[in-house]
C-alpha cells in the first residue's frame, strides 16, 4: 500500500550534520571491523534497512538483529523468520531494554570470534578480540543493545533519535570489542512510504515531519492492515483504545474526530497522543510491515 499518496507535498527528509560527520568516520573505522551487528526495528524491518549496508560491510560477517520484538506478535515474528530465511538470512530478535535475546546475539559474536582466530592461527598470528560495530537507523536500540551485552550502562541510551553523536569503542570482554556509532540514515529518503514509517516509529528526528500528517498516515496504514491482515493485528486497536472506530474514515477525518471526541478539538494534541500511544505499545503489538509476498 502506498501511504504517501495524500502526503507528497510534505516530504520527510532528515540528515543532520552530526550524522554526516559520523558516517564519514564510521567508513574509516569499518576497515578495522570483523563483525557488523545491523540493528533494525522489528515493527518496520524493511524501512529500517540502510540501502548502503551491503556495500559498507562487504566481506565481513553480518549479524541481523530485529529489536523491539516485544512490540510485534509471535505470529508476525514467525512470518519474518520464514521470510528472512528465504533471503538466506537468520534474524536475531531482541528486546534490548529488557535483555531478551541478548544471549543469542552474544553467542553469534563468540562464534564469529572463533572463526576469526582460527584464520589468524592458520596464518601464524596470535588471537585477538573480535572487533564489532553496531549499525542502524537512529533510535532502533543500538546503545541499549551494547549496554545489555556489557551488563551495565556505559553508553547513553534514550528513546529518541540522535542521542549517540560520537563513535566510541567499548570493550565488552576479553573476546569482544564493540564500536558504538550514531544512527545512520540515507542522505536522501527516496522511499517516502518508508520515511513515514520511520516517523511513525520515532526512528527519525521529529524536526523532519508534521505530527498531524504522520498520525493521519498511521490511521490510514492501520485501516489498510486491518483490511488485508486482520488476523495479524490486535482487534480494532483504535476503537479499543479511544472508543472511536476508524474503519470508515480517512486518517485525516479520524484525527479530527478523535480531537473532538477526547481533546476538545485540539488536533495537534490528538496527533501527538496517537503517535505516543502507538510508540509505547498502548495500541497493542503492531507490525507496520508485512513480509513481501
Amino acid at each position: 500500500m502506498a501511504i504517501t499518496q495524500n502526503y507528497r507535498l510534505n516530504l520527510i527528509q532528515w540528515y543532520p550534520g552530526h550524522i554526516a560527520k559520523a558516517e564519514k568516520k564510521l567508513k574509516e573505522q569499518l576497515k578495522r571491523v570483523d563483525v557488523v551487528f545491523e540493528v533494525r526495528d522489528a515493527r518496520i524491518p524493511l524501512a529500517t534497512h540502510h540501502p548502503q549496508i551491503g556495500e559498507w560491510v562487504e566481506g565481513k560477517t553480518r549479524v541481523l538483529i530485529l529489536n523491539r520484538v516485544d512490540m510485534i506478535t509471535p505470529q508476525m515474528r514467525s512470518l519474518w523468520i520464514d521470510w528472512f530465511k528465504r533471503q538466506g538470512e537468520v534474524p536475531y530478535f531482541t528486546n534490548a531494554q529488557h535483555g531478551k535475546g541478548i544471549a543469542e546475539v552474544a553467542r553469534a559474536a563468540q562464534a564469529a570470534g572463533v572463526e576469526l582466530n582460527k584464520r589468524r592461527s592458520d596464518r601464524g598470528m596470535l588471537p585477538r578480540p573480535v572487533r564489532a560495530v553496531v549499525i542502524g537507523f537512529p533510535n532502533v536500540g543500538k546503545s541499549a543493545l551494547i549496554n545489555r551485552l556489557l551488563g551495565r550502562r556505559v553508553v547513553e541510551s534514550a528513546a529518541r533519535p540522535g542521542v549517540t553523536r560520537q563513535l566510541r569503542w567499548v570493550r565488552i570482554s576479553e573476546h569482544l570489542e564493540l564500536l558504538d556509532a550514531p544512527g545512520v540514515i540515507p542522505l536522501r529518503l527516496e522511499d517516502q512510504d518508508a520515511a513515514l514509517k520511520l516517523a511513525i516509529c520515532d526512528d527519525i528526528g521529529e524536526a523532519s515531519y508534521d505530527n498531524q500528517l504522520v498520525a493521519a498516515a498511521l490511521v490510514d496504514l492501520l485501516n489498510y492492515l486491518e483490511a488485508v491482515a486482520a488476523d495479524l493485528l490486535p482487534k480494532k486497536p483504535l476503537q479499543s483504545r479511544y472508543q472511536l472506530d476508524s474503519t470508515s474514515d480517512t486518517g485525516d477525518t479520524y484525527l479530527h474526530a478523535l480531537a473532538e471526541h477526547r481533546y476538545k478539538g485540539d488536533i495537534e494534541r490528538a496527533a501527538r497522543q496517537l503517535l505516543t500511544d502507538f510508540r509505547k505499545g498502548l495500541l497493542g503489538e503492531i507490525s507496520l510491515e508485512l513480509p513481501p509476498n
